[in-house]
């Protein structure tokens, strides 16, 4: 199974025990979830404030991360933040699409884009 799959499942499990109020559950699929964000989306290299999972705009069909990115100008130096959002959502004949929210600062999307595709497919 890969990542954006578990994910997934997970998410509609979490949104089934908000249905049927069962708190209890409920916690324990937002925390597998946190889990899996933690080791295996990025953290580091830029995304120095690690990803984060939006609970409240994510179900089965949609993904939702945040994250934000650490420039750095052509001395080396860090130059600004910039904030972004993450949509993963299905896609006929790639499985699942990624689409990055935010400035094309320094063309980061396109990179963005690989290092979190890399992730969601990851075999877990």
């Amino acid at each position: 199974m890969k990542t954006y799959e578990k994910i997934a499942q997970i998410c509609q499990a979490r949104l089934s025990c908000i249905e049927s109020m069962n708190s209890e559950w409920e916690s324990i699929h937002e925390d597998a979830i946190l889990d899996i964000v933690k080791n295996n989306f990025p953290s580091g290299s830029g995304f120095d404030s690690g990803t984060k999972f939006d609970f409240q705009k994510s179900n089965a069909q949609k993904l939702v991360f945040n994250t934000s990115y650490h420039f750095m100008d052509e001395n080396g130096f860090y130059c600004g933040w910039e904030d972004y959002k993450i949509v993963v959502t299905p896609s006929l004949s790639f499985r699942f699409d990624v689409k990055i929210i935010g400035k094309n600062k320094n063309s980061i999307k396109d990179y963005m884009s690989d290092i979190f595709w890399e992730a969601l497919n990851n075999p877990i």
